[in-house]
């Protein structure tokens, strides 16, 4: 899974401000400024790409757009992820057959169920061939993916690595230490992305990639060599940076910062709003002690 490691950015999908459409030509942008950058591969229609708010028609379009525009230049990991099995199942299906590299599935959400559940909804979606990436967010799901049961599905040849975003680095550390050495560990918590390569991870899907690839990739580049030293000096820079994706909430924040660098016009869907006024005014104190406004 060599594929599989290095700096993945989770991709905004940008909106036209007025109607909140799908920005295609911004989307395009981004895309490249993201190849151009270094990036290893772009993740689409992931919780940063508000997938949430996407009807199923956008959602298969944006995964359209970027692989299109990617030409096969760097991987593309298609958003493929439900609460319902069979339209996980179902996307999956889309992905593979448009010739995305990767699905990207988060576990169910909202359904709450069982490990054994859990199981059985990945070998479900594995079925399709794709090679598959589970993804780990109890903060989002209100369910652990627990180690033991990433460690069973590690066995599954379509199941080729793990997002994990749990926060618990005692349970990535037994995943790393147990899993099959073809099985990719990423990490989903920008914040702990240095500290999980330590441990054993391939790298990192990261929302501060949207803002700063080059350095990201550099970073985590760095940190996969060993070079710890060097790493934690990019790190400690963009630290505050890596909070302030999330003071309000992802992808709120992350939208904001890309609009204040001139990338974006600024446009959620609703339920998602702008940033507080106080948690603007620290964006913008950030960026320009960073020099990036």
């Amino acid at each position: 899974m060599t594929k599989l490691k290095g700096s993945f950015v989770a991709l905004i999908t940008p909106f036209t401000k007025k109607s909140l459409e799908i920005d295609e030509v911004k989307l395009r942008e981004l895309i490249n400024f993201q190849i151009e950058s270094g990036t290893d591969g772009i993740v689409a229609v992931g919780t940063t790409g508000e997938s949430a708010t996407l009807s199923k028609t956008e959602h298969r379009r944006v995964l359209e757009i970027t692989i299109d525009e990617v030409k096969g230049r760097i991987p593309v990991i298609a958003g493929t992820g439900s609460n319902a099995t069979r339209e996980a199942v179902s996307l999956t299906e889309f992905a593979k057959e448009k010739g995305a590299d990767f699905g990207l599935s988060i576990s169910p959400y909202y359904n709450k169920p069982t490990q054994d559940g859990i199981v059985a909804h990945y070998s479900k979606i594995a079925e399709v061939g794709l090679p598959t990436i589970l993804y780990n967010v109890p903060g989002r799901t209100s369910r652990n993916v627990e180690a033991a049961t990433t460690l069973e599905l590690a066995k599954n040849p379509s199941l080729v690595g793990i997002k994990e975003a749990s926060g618990d680095l005692k349970q990535i550390e037994e995943i790393c230490q147990k899993k099959p050495a073809d099985f990719a560990v990423i990490s989903g918590e920008d914040a702990q992305t240095l500290e999980i390569i330590k441990l054993g991870g391939a790298g990192a899907i990261g929302v501060i990639q949207n803002e700063v690839p080059g350095e990201m990739k550099k970073m985590i580049d760095l940190a996969l060599a060993s070079n710890f030293e060097a790493a934690e000096k990019i790190n400690t820079k963009f630290a505050n940076l890596m909070d302030l994706n999330f003071v309000d909430n992802n992808p709120i924040d992350v939208k904001w910062i890309l609009s204040e660098m001139g990338k974006i016009e600024y446009a959620v869907r609703l339920p998602l709003t702008e940033p507080s006024a106080e948690n603007k005014a620290k964006i913008q104190e950030e960026l320009k002690k960073i020099g990036l406004v």
